[in-house]
């Protein structure tokens, strides 16, 4: 027998009179402006979309939980990296430059953010599934994105926008070259690495500091879907990726990964061979090997995807004592803004809600602002002598410092020997991709190029990847040039009239 559902309400809790008919003046007369539910209806409505994020707007996720299965006590006194300890965990995946609506299969980097619920308060990670990224310096962040999104006069993406860039900086070269690669387009988020990219400080119980690079190695393997498989998935499911998550978290099979650390000792980095805060570079693991800590499975899905994954807020200011940041520029403007972009996207009370909440007890001096729910409690500021909360030095102990001095000036990185913009990408391209991969490469970015990309933009883009690598470069140009005069019928019959005519005068 079925049972009998609960009565609708109000948002107040209040018996609601009907969901089907509006108060009215007669059975076709007026509606009335005190009809109260319904006003809370349509501006509820009105009111339920927040903006999306700048990038990662599209995305989902699940929760799941880390546990600790090597001891790695002697790098860090973080609790949540403690031997044995279990820690719940939310994670959301994502593409970048796509909107909300976009296909999962574009070729596009994917976010991979974590929330660590800790005992000592809640640890985020944000990163990625390539352990590079385009840019060094924040100041050219917010460029960056924009170029990767639409036009200001026709409000299309364009690639011949996103090579102009590209070109112009040439520390993107390494992330180019794996977004252009195979693992550019992941088969499925189960089926991707994720990277912290940026450089983390750890400190030990003894207040030891040393430098760390996340890598969550997946347990299902590494699989990517070709060019022509993106797109044709793109056309059959807009939302392969997130359905495949759901559907397997569903079923009970829960994918997993393995947290491996790169640690390097504090003292190495000031003469490294090259920047090791330089997030276009990556440690190779001759250098510095990885190191298994745990592994986070992910088994439950979200219940209501707005109020526990589009209003989840990961930020790389949530630090917990034994982790600290780095000289990393990118990292450190990210400490800003990314808890700014929250504030604004969500509200400034945007840690009471409950997929942001810490599982400890919160002792703030932040009080009142729009959605506040969390009393507060005389004293509100500090110092104070009635009893509030006060600072906990003796616990975080070594604070997260590395020395800094000089001038105030605006320059690149300019102290390690090998800090150029083309021999990691070169290496990746020549040594860590096989033939097969390399011909893969070489198709994507011609097909690249020639979806609207103009001299001399084109022109640069050539020995962009002559510098990465010449053999590399030198086909591109040549399978750019033999296909440029190339022409598609069935395009020119379903093009626009300006368009044929454009094709006919070529």
């Amino acid at each position: 027998m079925t049972a009998t559902p609960p009565a609708t309400t109000t948002d107040s809790g209040a018996p609601a009179e009907s969901d089907e008919h509006s108060l009215t003046v007669g059975p076709g007369g007026p509606i009335l402006l005190h009809d109260a539910y319904l006003i809370e209806q349509m501006a509820q409505f009105n009111r339920e979309r927040i903006p999306e994020r700048q990038p990662h707007a599209k995305g989902s996720g699940a929760f799941g939980h880390f546990e600790v299965t090597h001891d790695v006590s002697a790098y860090t006194k973080a609790a949540v990296f403690q031997p044995g300890t279990r820690t719940d965990l939310l994670v959301r995946f994502s593409t970048v430059a796509g909107e909300r609506g976009s296909p999962d299969t574009w070729r596009d980097p994917r976010g991979f953010a974590v929330k660590f619920y800790t005992s000592e308060g809640n640890y985020d990670m944000v990163g990625n599934d390539t352990p590079v990224f385009f840019v060094k310096d924040p100041m050219k962040f917010q460029h960056f994105i924009r170029s990767q999104k639409r036009r200001a006069d026709n409000n299309l993406r364009d690639h011949d926008m996103q090579w102009d860039f590209w070109t112009l900086s040439p520390e993107s070269a390494h992330q180019v070259a794996w977004l252009m690669g195979d693992r550019g387009i992941p088969r499925t988020w189960r089926h991707m690495n994720g990277y912290s990219s940026h450089t983390y400080m750890w400190i030990n119980a003894e207040g030891q500091k040393f430098w760390v690079k996340y890598h969550f190695k997946t347990d299902q393997g590494i699989e990517c879907f070709t060019q022509h498989e993106a797109d044709q998935m793109a056309a059959a499911d807009t939302d392969y990726h997130m359905r495949d998550l759901f559907e397997h978290i569903r079923d009970g099979e829960y994918p997993s990964w393995t947290l491996y650390m790169q640690i390097m000792p504090y003292e190495e980095a000031a003469d490294y061979r090259f920047n090791p805060f330089d997030l276009t570079k990556v440690w190779p693991h001759g250098d510095h090997p990885l190191i298994p800590v745990g592994r986070m499975t992910l088994d439950r899905n979200p219940t209501d995807n707005h109020a526990e994954i589009e209003q989840a807020a990961f930020q790389p200011n949530n630090l917990v004592p034994g982790i600290g940041p780095s000289p990393d520029r990118m990292l450190l403007a990210r400490l800003f803004s990314y808890a700014d972009a929250h504030r604004h996207r969500i509200g400034a009370n945007y840690q009471q809600l409950p997929t942001n909440a810490p599982v400890v007890d919160v002792h703030s001096y932040s009080k009142d602002g729009a959605m506040a729910y969390r009393k507060t409690t005389d004293p509100v500021y500090a110092p104070n002598s009635k009893g509030g909360p006060a600072a906990d030095t003796e616990h975080h102990g070594t604070p997260p410092s590395w020395e800094a001095d000089g001038a105030l000036m605006r320059t690149a990185y300019v102290s390690h020997p090998e800090d150029d913009d083309w021999s990691q990408p070169g290496t990746l391209v020549r040594e860590v991709m096989d033939d097969a991969a390399r011909d893969r490469l070489v198709d994507n970015v011609v097909g690249h190029l020639l979806n609207g990309v103009t001299e001399p933009v084109l022109e640069r883009a050539f020995e962009y990847w002559t510098n990465i690598d010449e053999k590399i470069g030198a086909r591109i140009a040549q399978g750019v040039r033999a296909k440029a005069d190339e022409k598609d019928p069935k395009a020119a019959e379903q093009g626009s009239p300006a368009r044929r005519t454009m094709q006919e005068k070529a």
